[in-house]
């Protein structure tokens, strides 16, 4: 019974301190305004990457996003140094702007409830996470394609706030984590650098966090379904160099096989890539196998009819 009235007296009490708290707070206006800029530390965990898009040059990862400011007007006296807030807490007081310069679509996780954090801590200080799919660019060289390395970049910004009003920093604890259990299905990841910076706007110079996601690709799938295929189909087209020169169909037919095979392989070895303007090392390859099909094609041609040419005027 004492405890059922303690917890209840401290519940009474917190909700006393966040009705004082809000009761002449001001939610338009950033913290330390007419001081200095308001710094946002920022820290990411990754939970999942992918699919990567070669098609779209896009990719998606699931993510806890979080960003911690300093709002003195929020600072209170209590015997508990930090507070577990209800996410309507979000509604009354200041948060920055944040979104990602190169996302084409972002969505919060809402099962089962919207799937945000709030902590404010007795000095003011705040705890602002989420759970976030985010859908991003990533510009891709595919010259080099299926052994290409790539570059995906993750840029978050403030929408509206130069870096006179707000700054963000990555927190140096924790920064960009990356766990050890992900697997890329496609692709391995060799490092994730990332940086603060600044981009120019026709309305000033804003504060950016980057974080460079380099991956770099299996080429084990490639092998089996297309190098290994191709060169096979190549070493069978030389089987026509053994057949019988009368045996013109069986070489012909032995021929258009092995070039219509060799093309239905291009095709579906595109389905999945932009239709760039250049070609790929893949390309490359089905290129000189063609070549190669093609140029036992001709061989036989050509011997045919200097044999036969030779055979009537001899």
């Amino acid at each position: 019974m004492h405890r059922r009235h303690a917890n209840l007296a401290l519940s009474q009490n917190i909700s006393a301190v966040l009705e004082n708290l809000l009761k002449n707070y001001d939610n338009m206006q950033r913290p330390a305004s007419g001081v200095g800029p308001t710094r946002v530390r920022t820290n990411m965990l990754i939970r999942s990457m992918g699919p990567i898009s070669e098609l779209d040059m896009e990719y998606s990862m699931d993510c806890y996003f979080r960003q911690m400011w300093r709002d003195e007007r929020l600072s209170f006296n209590s015997s508990i140094d930090q507070l577990s807030l209800n996410i309507k807490m979000l509604e009354g007081i200041w948060k920055p702007d944040t979104y990602f310069l190169n996302g084409r679509g972002s969505y919060v996780h809402m099962i089962t409830r919207p799937n945000k954090l709030i902590r404010l801590s007795s000095n003011g200080s705040i705890l602002y996470s989420m759970r976030l799919t985010i859908k991003a660019k990533c510009p891709m060289l595919l010259q080099h394609f299926p052994m290409d390395k790539q570059t995906c970049p993750l840029i978050i910004g403030s929408y509206a706030y130069t870096d006179r009003d707000l700054v963000y920093e990555w927190d140096q604890e924790i920064n960009v984590a990356w766990p050890a259990a992900i697997y890329l299905s496609q692709f391995d990841l060799i490092s994730f650098p990332f940086r603060n910076a600044t981009v120019h706007r026709k309305s000033g110079l804003y504060s950016i966090l980057q974080v460079n996601f380099n991956l770099q690709r299996h080429t084990g799938y490639f092998m089996i379904n297309v190098y290994l295929p191709c060169t096979l189909i190549v070493v069978l087209s030389w089987v026509s160099f053994w057949i019988n020169r009368e045996a013109t169909a069986d070489r012909v037919s032995l021929g258009i096989t092995s070039v219509l095979t060799l093309s239905t392989i291009s095709i579906e070895s595109r389905t999945s890539l932009p239709k760039v303007s250049y070609a790929t090392a893949l390309d490359w390859f089905l290129l000189v196998s063609f070549g190669f099909v093609i140029a036992t094609l001709l061989e036989f041609a050509s011997v045919h009819f200097f044999t036969k040419v030779t055979y009537e005027h001899g």
